[in-house]
């Protein structure tokens, strides 16, 4: 796996960020779990947490939501 960069030290942003990377590697929410060692069940989890767009559409590419004002 690909070593990760974090911008800053935002916690829920390294969470998506490294959700979002996941997924995108291995193309579904099972491996993608089991390369962050977790179920599916808390994939999906974080999924819905983090509001992240599951499945995308062909060919788009994964955006971040704004941060929230209560950060």
């Amino acid at each position: 796996m690909p070593q990760v960069v974090l911008e800053d030290y935002n916690l829920e942003a390294a969470e998506r960020r490294l959700c979002v990377d996941a997924l995108d590697i291995a193309g579904n929410i099972v491996g993608a779990a089991q390369l962050l060692g977790i179920t599916r069940h808390a994939m999906k989890r974080r999924i819905v947490k983090l509001r992240i767009n599951w499945p995308r559409p062909t060919g788009t590419q994964a955006v971040a939501p704004s941060p929230s004002p209560t950060a």
